[in-house]
């Protein structure tokens, strides 16, 4: 890929398409180093959140990387346990002092629920919330907002009940797990797929058929998997600590024939 292949969002603010996910990488040295890797190989769009307690370290490799700031697109998430408009501001600020930026580019809700209670409705709390982040949209201090894990219903609630509608939805998204009426229903409302989990956190290495198509191309299953997830519209957020790996899964500049995508697409 290069750092010139975008998507655009509903209110016209272009993303890379390609993120650099950093869930579960620790906080200080590893999630500096990474980032800072991560940037050096071309990808212009780091992704995290305030739960994974590594926004500060993200942020500084930003800065130092001597990377315009305009050039890079921040992405944070509002904790998934937050579910009442005065935290919502306040963890929304308690973002921008951790990662240290005068702006970031995107803040989604992490999860419609609370991880604790995955599956109960939070609907009233998210409306709530949302109200939260679209004022921190008109701040400035994020020029577009969205969600994350969030149902067909849980986004109706949403936009039935919105100002702005949300920009992004970020949820799971990988070979043999497609989640086809999400993604449809974003793209009828003109909400942008991002896929994180592009490998399916490993499970796909294994996998004898993309082992197959990987071959094929002279590629790896984990460029195989992250260029699928370009391929069916959405936006994948590989990651790794490892140089060899981050440079990799930035490689994908290649195109995965419509009979091998079939394929790909028959697995469970």
């Amino acid at each position: 890929m290069k750092p010139t292949d975008f998507f655009t969002l509903a209110n016209g603010v272009t993303i890379p398409a390609i993120g650099f996910g950093t869930w579960q990488i620790p906080p200080g040295d590893v999630a500096y180093n990474a980032v800072s890797e991560a940037l050096r190989a071309g990808y212009r769009h780091i992704d995290t959140a305030q739960a994974y307690g590594n926004e500060a370290s993200v942020g500084k490799a930003i800065i130092d990387s001597g990377i315009p700031r305009s050039e890079i697109f921040v992405t944070s998430k509002l904790p998934a346990e937050i579910k009442s408009y005065e935290k919502a501001v306040r963890h929304a600020e308690l973002t921008m002092k951790n990662i240290g930026l005068d702006y970031i580019d995107l803040y989604l809700i992490h999860a419609p629920w609370p991880w604790t209670e995955i599956g109960t409705d939070y609907t009233r709390e998210n409306i709530e919330v949302w109200k939260a982040m679209e004022e921190f949209y008109e701040s400035g201090k994020t020029r577009s907002i969205g969600i994350s894990n969030f149902s067909v219903k849980d986004i109706d609630a949403i936009l039935e009940n919105s100002r702005i509608n949300p920009m992004v939805n970020q949820i799971k998204l990988h070979i043999g797990h497609r989640q086809q009426e999400i993604t449809a229903h974003n793209r009828k409302n003109v909400i942008l797929v991002e896929g994180y989990s592009p490998l399916a956190t490993g499970r796909l290495l294994d996998n004898g058929e993309i082992i197959r198509i990987a071959e094929k191309y002279g590629k790896s299953v984990a460029q195989v998997s992250v260029r699928y997830v370009l391929q069916k519209g959405a936006l994948p957020l590989p990651k790794s600590v490892h140089p060899e790996y981050i440079r990799q899964n930035f490689d994908v500049g290649f195109e995965i024939s419509e009979d091998d995508i079939r394929s790909l697409d028959s697995l469970k």
